[in-house]
């Protein structure tokens, strides 16, 4: 044996690594996720841009919020009370049980496709790009009113806890409210377009904060109405007369009630719709579907049905007209009352948050397939930010131009809110039914190894689309209490959910089949390497 014995001076080196050994790998789990996560963007065709910040809490949250039980049960209580009584509750567990059928199927989508603007890119993978573009096309015109809906509630709140915040009139006049609701509603509007456009790291942190003051709020409020408890659970199953004289009797009531409950659960699809602002989405961003929709529907059922079983008087009429804050005052005194309403305020701020984030991501997501005007303008990242900035001022100045409606004509305003509302349960309609196809075709399989619905996944989905179509039409049907509730009546106004659904999905449709859908496209700004078309070989 020939021993090898070092040079002065030099410490022994240990054996070098054989010419093709790799060299280690020292990145972190967490890089190590965030490259496997980057190269599945790369494998649809994009170039990752957004930074990935966000934990499973987050996108948790991100869900959650845009849910938001406090803001959705304080804003619409009074409705279902309004027309169906304390019976209106088991609506909420009818509306828990259809949206889940389609959290379900959104979550099987969400592990195989964990990109941008989910409603979007997910009805194009399943039914091509033209019924991509509606449902993406639906979906942004509803979030951008749906946030001005969501900023109305400031008003409905603020003014309760403190007379300072009537800036307009003394509440007392005609259009007082309206137009204090306009100016409560734009402050919360700017605030959250600034906060988007700062970047999703703080929206994020701000968002998860809000979300745990409101989950504790809300625990805590139920904890204090079910102390407060004055009659049996055989309250909740009493129709006190609903109904009497009509057709359908207590059915029809009932399902105009429903829609209070339809308002509020929806909106967990945002949780995917940051997939590429995630760690490893395909894992947490379907158990953050499900959490959100399982915990909201918990957390709200628990709230009303403890309200019902605790509001000192069941016929008083400030029920049916302040709702859940005249149950918290009433009940609980002013002080704690007015604790649990700043907790509101603060749902109100984070719903907000949420609803125009997830508004930013799909517009992002379609303008990055050229499939809106100015899409290279909307696509943009912010190199300082890593965030769309265009998307974020557009779709806030949008909603203050329809916040603006509601000064002198509150119910088109009205209409416009529902109107939103059936759009979403339309453009989910246009995911769950494709799908559907697909299912039937043979030709979908979910992600390997991430979230399967198996054997379940037909009946799941056939469950989804028949919800979605019955709750759209239960949504859209011409009731004059939603649509026309006060004089001066008219037929427009009535059958304004046909109508205006019919105007945005024909009028949006015609434009793309005429002018859009031969420019459609991954712009080359975005588009992944990896997907370039390769320069053809010449022969010599």
């Amino acid at each position: 044996m020939v021993r090898v014995t070092p040079s002065p001076g030099h410490a022994p080196s240990g054996p070098e690594p054989a010419p093709d050994q790799p060299a280690p790998d020292t990145r972190s789990a967490q890089d190590i996720q965030s490259q496997d996560d980057d190269d599945s963007l790369k494998a649809f065709g994009y170039k990752p841009e957004l930074k990935r910040t966000l934990g499973n809490f987050h996108t948790f949250a991100a869900g959650i919020s845009y849910i938001s039980i406090l803001t959705g049960t304080f804003q619409l209580f009074y409705f279902g009370v309004k027309f169906a009584g304390p019976g209106y509750w088991w609506s909420w567990p009818m509306v828990f049980l259809g949206q889940l059928m389609v959290a379900l199927c959104f979550c099987e989508l969400a592990a195989s496709y964990p990109v941008a603007g989910s409603i979007y890119n997910w009805s194009k993978k399943l039914g091509g790009p033209h019924i991509g573009w509606l449902g993406g096309w639906m979906m942004v015109t509803a979030t951008m009113v749906s946030l001005a809906a969501v900023a109305l509630a400031y008003q409905i709140t603020l003014p309760q806890i403190s007379s300072f915040f009537q800036v307009v009139g003394n509440g007392g006049g005609e259009t007082d409210a309206a137009k204090n609701a306009v100016l409560l509603g734009t402050v919360l509007i700017v605030f959250t377009t600034l906060v988007n456009a700062f970047g999703v790291k703080l929206m994020a942190t701000i968002n998860s904060a809000g979300v745990m003051v409101e989950l504790i709020a809300a625990i805590v409020l139920i904890g204090l109405l079910a102390a407060h408890i004055t009659r049996g659970p055989g309250a909740i199953v009493t129709t006190s007369g609903f109904g009497a004289g009509q057709p359908l009797g207590y059915v029809g009531p009932f399902l105009t009630a429903s829609l209070a409950s339809a308002y509020v659960m929806y909106g967990f699809d945002t949780a995917s719709s940051l997939g590429e602002e995630s760690h490893n989405p395909r894992r947490n961003a379907p158990r953050a579907i499900l959490r959100a929709l399982i915990a909201s529907f918990l957390i709200g059922g628990l709230i009303l049905l403890f309200a019902l079983l605790a509001v000192p008087d069941l016929h008083n009429k400030a029920l049916s007209v302040d709702g859940l804050q005249y149950v918290v005052l009433s009940t609980l005194g002013s002080v704690v009352g007015q604790i649990v309403l700043w907790c509101v305020v603060v749902a109100i701020t984070v719903c907000a948050l949420a609803v125009h984030a997830a508004g930013i991501r799909l517009a992002f997501a379609m303008a990055r397939d050229n499939c809106l005007p100015a899409s290279s303008l909307i696509a943009r990242v912010s190199p300082r930010f890593g965030t769309p900035v265009v998307p974020a001022v557009f779709i806030g100045l949008v909603a203050i131009c329809v916040l603006v409606i509601n000064i002198d004509q509150p119910q088109i305003f009205s209409v416009l809110t529902s109107i939103a509302i059936i759009m979403i349960y339309v453009a989910y309609l246009m995911v769950t039914f494709p799908m559907l196809v697909r299912r039937l075709r043979g030709t979908w399989t979910p992600a390997e190894g991430h979230f399967s619905l198996g054997g379940l996944g037909l009946p799941v989905n056939v469950l989804a689309v028949l919800w979605g179509a019955a709750m759209s039409l239960n949504l859209a049907w011409p009731r004059h209490e939603v649509y026309n509730a006060a004089p001066p009546y008219h037929w427009y106004l009535r059958w304004g959910a046909f109508l205006f659904v019919g105007i945005v999905a024909v009028g949006g449709f015609t434009y793309y089949w005429f002018f859009q859908r031969t420019r459609t496209g991954t712009l080359e700004a975005h588009r992944s390497p990896a997907e370039e078309p390769e320069p053809p070989t010449t022969t010599p």
